[in-house]
C-alpha cells in the first residue's frame, strides 16, 4: 500500500525540515589540529535532507531553525540560500556580542583517509537553534495553511537540549494533524548524549518522538541506542551487519511500532575511510525491499552520506510512492553524495538516475 501523501498542487512546500544549520570548516586533505586554512560550507543532518530534495532532486523545500544575528549567522544563509531553500522560516535571534548568551555552531570536520577515520570537532554549545523550544513556530501556518507534502527532522536536533526534543514532539504531532508525512533520522551521536543524560537520555526521548513518526530512518546503531532494539546474531566486534539478522530487528521495531509505515537503513561495511561496501533497505508496510550492495565504494568524504540517502528515499516516494524506487534512489544518491567534499550533495538528478539504472563511471563526453 503506497503512502497517503497529499497532492503537490495543495502545499506551498514539498519538504520541510527542522533542524540546527552549523558553518563546517574543512581542513581540506589535512588536519584540524594542524591546519593553517579551511574551506566553508554549511550543513547539518536535517538540513542536508532539505537540499539534497532542492538541488538533486529539484523539490520546493524550506528549513526552520534559528541563528544569532551576526556576520556568521548571514554566511550560513547565504550558503542556504545558494541551496536554494527557503529561508522564511529562520528565526534570527539578537547577539550579544561575544556569544555569551547566544551564538552559531561551528563544526570543524576531516575527512579521513585510509585506516584513519573521518573525525568531527563540534564548537555548538548555548548557539540559536539549541535554544528553540514549543511555541517558537506557528506550525498551524506552515502546516495547514502554507502546507508541506512532507516533513524530515532527527535526532540531532532532539539531542541539542530538552525543549529541542520537546519542539520535535511538537512539530511532529502537528505536520500529522494536518496530514503530513514525517520522517524522522535516529542519528545517534554520542557526543551529543554524553552531557544530556547518555544512552538512556537517548532511548527516553527517541521512543517518545518515535510515536509521532511515519517513516523512521537510521542504522543497526542508531535502532540499538535510541530505541534499545539489538541486532540478534552478529559479534558486536564486526563490521559488517547481515541483512537478514536486521530484517529479524525491524520486524520487532515495527511490531512495537505500528503507526511506522515505513523504515529504511544504510548497510555499510567499513573496510577502511577510503572503502566502504554499500547498501540499503527498506520496509514498508509488511515487506522488505533491498537496494543491490555496491562493494568497494570509493568514498572521498562520507559526511552527509546518510543524509543524502534520506533525500533520495523521501524523493523516491513523493515522486513515484514506489518503497523499491525509494530505498534505489536513496542508496544511489547516498553513494554519489560521498564522492565529492562538503556535507550536502553535489550531484543530479541524471547522474542518480543513471546509477540507479545501472550505469557505470565511464567517462561522459
Amino acid at each position: 500500500m503506497a503512502l497517503d501523501i497529499k497532492p503537490r498542487s495543495s502545499c506551498a512546500y514539498t519538504e520541510v525540515s527542522l533542524g540546527e544549520i552549523m558553518l563546517r570548516l574543512d581542513p581540506g586533505d589535512g588536519r584540524v589540529r594542524t591546519a593553517r586554512r579551511f574551506d566553508a560550507w554549511e550543513g547539518g543532518g536535517e538540513y542536508n535532507v532539505a537540499r539534497g530534495l532542492r538541488r538533486c532532486f529539484g523539490l520546493k523545500t524550506a528549513v526552520v531553525s534559528a541563528f544569532a544575528d551576526n556576520d556568521i549567522g548571514h554566511l550560513i544563509e547565504d550558503f542556504i540560500l545558494q541551496g536554494g531553500v527557503d529561508t522564511a522560516f529562520i528565526n534570527w535571534v539578537e547577539h550579544d556580542g561575544i556569544g555569551r548568551n547566544v551564538r552559531n555552531g561551528i563544526n570543524f570536520t576531516e575527512r579521513g583517509f585510509g585506516i584513519r577515520g573521518a573525525k568531527g570537532t563540534s564548537d555548538r554549545g548555548h548557539t540559536a537553534a539549541a535554544q528553540m523550544k514549543p511555541g517558537d513556530v506557528d506550525w498551524d501556518h506552515l502546516f495547514g495553511q502554507l502546507g508541506s507534502q512532507w516533513f524530515h527532522t532527527g535526532g540531532i536536533f532532539a539531542a541539542l537540549s530538552e525543549t529541542t526534543a520537546e519542539l520535535v514532539i511538537e512539530a511532529c504531532q502537528k505536520a500529522r494533524e494536518h496530514g503530513t508525512i514525517v520522517s524522522y533520522d535516529l542519528n545517534y551521536r554520542p557526543s551529543l548524549w554524553q552531557s544530556f543524560g547518555g544512552q538512556s537520555k537517548a532511548q527516553e526521548i527517541n521512543r517518545e518522538i518515535a510515536r509521532h513518526v511515519d517513516v523512521m530512518i537510521g542504522n543497526e546503531e542508531d535502532f540499538t541506542a535510541c530505541l534499545g532494539f539489538a541486532v540478534e546474531g552478529v559479534d558486536e566486534n564486526i563490521t559488517g551487519l547481515e541483512v537478514e539478522n536486521f530484517k529479524n530487528m525491524i520486524t520487532k521495531v515495527v511490531a512495537e511500532f505500528p503507526n511506522f509505515r515505513a523504515t529504511a537503513t544504510t548497510l555499510r561495511d567499513v573496510h577502511s575511510a577510503s572503502i566502504n561496501d554499500w547498501g540499503a533497505v527498506c520496509w514498508h508496510e509488511g515487506s522488505f525491499f533491498e537496494a543491490p550492495p555496491r562493494k568497494k565504494l570509493e568514498i572521498y568524504d562520507r559526511v552527509g552520506g546518510g543524509d543524502s540517502f534520506a533525500s533520495g528515499l523521501i524523493y523516491g516516494f513523493i515522486t513515484h510512492n514506489d518503497a523499491q524506487l525509494a530505498v534505489d534512489y536513496g542508496a544511489a544518491h547516498g553513494a554519489l553524495a560521498m564522492t565529492t567534499p562538503g556535507d550536502t550533495t553535489m550531484a543530479t538528478l541524471e547522474e542518480v538516475e543513471k546509477l540507479v539504472g545501472g550505469g557505470s563511471a565511464r567517462v561522459q563526453r
